[in-house]
């Protein structure tokens, strides 16, 4: 009996929570409203020189490379590390035809992924994925 009023005690009221995640959100808050103060105080008019890169430039470059280095390498991972395996879950299909219609079957949907495609090998994701860089 002592022992279920312990672990009773031990969880949160739904109030609690709450205020929890209203503490969370407000320091998400604070941090974000700090940072943009940060940028428009880096953003300030600087000494006009000939080779001197904006603060937008330099963050648009900082950007570009991190979308490069970080996102370039994702369009040729392996996306099912069961591909060709005997355990492939992906390695299956189901169809029907009734009448004379076409047969319909999810080969189309399940087959790319289990032949073991990468993100740009895909029919239709992968020209999306031809806007990430690298």
């Amino acid at each position: 009996m002592a022992r279920h009023a312990v672990r009773k005690n031990q969880m949160p009221t739904s109030g609690a929570r709450r205020a929890l995640l209203r503490a969370g959100l407000t320091v998400t808050a604070a941090g974000a409203a700090v940072a943009a103060g940060a940028v428009t105080a880096s953003a300030a008019p600087a000494p006009a020189t000939t080779d001197a890169a904006s603060p937008v430039q330099i963050l648009t470059s900082a950007v570009g490379s991190a979308t490069s280095y970080g996102l370039g390498p994702v369009k040729d991972l392996k996306l099912n590390p069961l591909a060709g395996t005997g355990t492939d879950p992906l390695d299956n299909a189901v169809g029907t035809q009734i009448a004379d219609f076409k047969p319909v079957s999810t080969a189309a949907l399940t087959g790319p992924l289990a032949a073991g495609n990468s993100l740009s090998e895909l029919p239709v994701v992968g020209a999306a994925a031809g806007i990430l860089p690298g």
